[in-house]
């Protein structure tokens, strides 16, 4: 059964550009009460600069952080979290604090969240975090990462246990065109994506649509649950 996003609130947590701008548009195009939070409030209303948007302030490695935004927002239908802190980098370029802030950011902040916001997501809610393409097909140089959406999609089948009926998904992007990969520059970028455009079985590079329009139809499944959904193009599979 599909359900409805008209008149909902939907917290997104993240950044104001990206993935989770496009989560937060694609809700509020499906009617949704939409409140953005992140750890700059004024650069997220700076994004926004939208009166029907509600702009507020959480750092996810902060316990007494999320608890405040709880009990600020009370009631609310569905919680996305697009935050991540990457640990990229080799084995012997490793940083303890890297990788511990991933985690932190990645998994710990999602748990944390599901503690405080447990008993305010209403019926027929979800919540949707974010593992990564990196957990399913390894890469030399993306250990941190790999074992960072590893987690978290473990940490999703977990919580769907602890938290139903509320249900709980996770969205797992491939390559995602987000602007990030520009500073590799705009010549290696380029060489980069057809490389991964020719041998992914989708032969493309995902978009931040592709992954928005996977975070609806993870909130209004209403069986779907304990699933990691892997929109990625077939690249674990090269």
């Amino acid at each position: 059964m599909a359900l409805s996003l008209k008149g909902r609130t939907v917290l997104v947590i993240g950044r104001g550009s990206g993935i989770a701008r496009a989560v937060v548009l694609a809700a509020q195009s499906e009617g949704a009460n939409v409140v953005v939070a992140g750890r700059d409030r004024e650069a997220l209303r700076d994004a926004y600069d939208d009166p029907g948007i509600e702009v507020e302030e959480v750092d996810l490695n902060d316990d007494a952080s999320i608890a405040a935004l709880a009990e600020r927002l009370g009631e609310i239908d569905h919680l996305v979290s697009t935050a991540s802190a990457r640990a990229r980098g080799h084995l012997a370029e490793l940083d303890r604090r890297a990788v511990l802030h991933s985690f932190d950011t990645k998994v710990v902040g999602p748990i944390m969240l599901a503690k405080y916001f447990s008993g305010r997501i209403a019926e027929g809610g979800s919540f949707t975090l974010f593992s990564g393409v990196a957990a399913f097909k390894p890469v030399v140089g993306y250990l941190g990462v790999a074992a960072t959406n590893g987690a978290a999609d473990f940490l999703t089948r977990s919580l769907a246990l602890e938290m139903g009926p509320v249900r709980v998904n996770a969205i797992s992007p491939g390559v995602i065109d987000t602007g990030i990969w520009d500073s590799l520059g705009e010549e290696e970028k380029k060489a980069y994506f057809e490389n991964l455009r020719a041998a992914n079985p989708a032969r493309r590079i995902g978009t931040v649509d592709d992954i928005s329009a996977a975070v609806l139809f993870a909130m209004t499944n209403a069986s779907l649950t304990g699933v990691t959904l892997r929109v990625d193009g077939g690249e674990p599979l090269t």
